[in-house]
């Protein structure tokens, strides 16, 4: 069974695909963000340290 996920409400061009990370203790932190597939739109949504945050500049890690 193929998952489906929603579409991008902001740009209606891309999906909000779902993100996971793991914590400070190792343990893992299932759909900690949602991002948009869609390069030019960089919508996301995500959770950190309880809160909810909206639309922060995305940016590559360097872990």
């Amino acid at each position: 069974m193929e998952a489906q996920y929603p579409p991008c409400q902001k740009c209606n061009n891309g999906i909000l695909i779902p993100l996971s990370d793991y914590g400070r203790q190792g343990s893992e932190i299932r759909y900690k963000a949602w991002v948009c597939t869609n390069p030019d739109c960089g919508f996301n949504i995500r959770i950190d340290n309880g809160e909810l945050s909206i639309g922060h500049n995305l940016e590559k890690s360097n872990k």
